[in-house]
């Protein structure tokens, strides 16, 4: 009887440069230019790669206004950015957002297939939407998207690009010399896609890297998201508020799973947290609070109002009722604003009360590296999570969890000492998918040896 494999901790960086909120890049141990800095990139992802991290995650989004946070403002490309670091790294993973709403599926297929040969089977893809209507005029587009109808396009894009990374089977290139024989034409497949949104010939002039595709990431929330997840996704970055709504989120996203006939264990959620760190939960918390006063109000609307297509909050009566936002189309992140409307409801929260909960930095976790490490533990053992993406930012933050949080985790048996793989497939414990002309080919045979 096979040994059952003990169920692993995933840990990911997300390197946020100069912060995804409005306050820590004024930290002093931080360069106020890391977003565009190569060099603070590289530094990073080579402290999570010597604390056997699985991957780093590179956020993105196509559409900034002035009052954006100061990572999004000033930023780089992610997959310009993850081939430096492809380059840079060894064994982590390389993981970068890019939306299907505003590309083609051929120019994305070549591009994370590119950054797979290039780190040698570390790539993966986040699969998202676009949430913000002023995307479309940076595309040349009038008129955002409908969410149902992106979440469509989105499901035949990806259909699309996996079918066009399978164009070569595993042993197309012979490369023989002698007989002068690169190719066997046999084994090149057009893909000839038509659908509702692509019509895509193929096939891609790129072979597969040595974990077969690139690793498919999925952050939707929304209804249309967690069922796109549960039909796409190798793994999900969950965006979830405590302890609670992660299971629920968990639990869900599973079932929806097996209801479609996947193994739940082959989606991996990993939520993004910010941990604040100190010697003792008093001085961490009190951190947390320092953090949060320094973010001011105005601030808070508009992260609150970034859920809602960065509609204006500051119109409204501070401490009157949350405004009736019914006129609004929720085609924006419609999964976070629904979650923020229900909080509303069940709350009775006021606008100032929902721009505290909802617009504030969410730090996550916050203690001494003894009580993060616990609540990682009960996140992981209580099905909330099978890891987390921790946000990068605070050299200190970053710090203290990489060698005192991990280093305890370890000790306890639920993450990695060593890499024991080379590709972003093996540190999840996901297969490699076999090509599926490779597949197609097998099937005659087999059957008539069945018969």
């Amino acid at each position: 009887m096979a040994a059952t494999t003990r169920r692993q901790l995933k840990l990911g960086a997300i390197l946020a440069g100069a912060g995804t909120d409005f306050t820590q890049w004024r930290d002093p141990d931080l360069p106020g230019d890391a977003s565009v800095d190569i060099g603070w990139y590289i530094e990073n992802a080579r402290l999570a790669e010597a604390a056997k991290f699985d991957l780093v995650f590179i956020v993105d989004s196509p559409f900034i206004t002035p009052n954006t946070a100061p990572h999004f403002l000033n930023r780089l490309e992610p997959l310009t950015l993850l081939s430096a670091l492809a380059v840079s790294t060894s064994r982590i993973g390389l993981v970068g957002t890019l939306t299907t709403t505003y590309w083609e599926p051929y120019n994305v297929a070549r591009l994370f297939g590119s950054l797979d040969q290039i780190s040698h089977g570390r790539a993966g893809w986040n699969v998202v939407t676009t949430g913000l209507e002023g995307a479309a005029r940076n595309y040349n587009q009038q008129a955002h998207l409908d969410h149902a109808v992106r979440y469509r396009r989105a499901r035949e894009f990806v259909d699309v690009v996996q079918g066009l990374w399978d164009s070569y089977e595993d042993d197309a290139f012979p490369r023989d010399k002698s007989t002068g024989v690169f190719l066997d034409k046999s084994k090149q497949h057009a893909l000839n896609h038509r659908g509702e949104f692509f019509s895509v010939d193929g096939p891609l002039a790129l072979a597969r890297s040595p974990q077969g595709q690139p690793v498919i990431f999925q952050a939707g929330d929304s209804d249309a998201g967690r069922r796109l997840g549960a039909e796409i996704a190798d793994a999900t970055f969950a965006g979830v508020d405590d302890l609670e709504s992660a299971q629920a989120y968990y639990r869900d996203l599973k079932s929806r799973a097996v209801a479609l006939g996947r193994d739940p264990a082959s989606i991996t959620v990993m939520p993004g947290i910010a941990p604040i760190l100190a010697e003792t939960d008093e001085e961490a918390l009190a951190l947390g609070e320092s953090r949060n006063e320094h973010q001011s109000i105005e601030k808070k609307l508009v992260e609150l109002g970034r859920a809602f297509n960065y509609h204006d909050f500051s119109q409204y009566p501070l401490d009157g009722p949350f405004p009736d936002v019914s006129n609004l189309t929720l085609n924006s992140y419609k999964g976070r604003a629904e979650r923020i409307l229900r909080g509303v409801k069940a709350g009775g929260l006021s606008l100032r009360e929902a721009a505290e909960r909802y617009g504030a930095s969410r730090f996550g976790f916050v203690g001494s590296p003894e009580t993060v490490a616990r609540q990682i533990e009960n996140w992981f053992l209580n099905e909330a999570a099978d890891g987390f993406n921790i946000r990068v930012t605070s050299p200190r933050d970053f710090h203290l969890f990489r060698t005192r949080v991990v280093p305890i985790l370890q000790q306890r048996g639920l993450f990695r000492a060593e890499y024991e793989t080379d590709t972003l497939r093996g540190h999840l414990g996901l297969p490699v998918p076999e090509n599926r002309w490779t597949t197609q080919r097998k099937a005659p045979s087999s059957a008539l040896d069945a018969a």
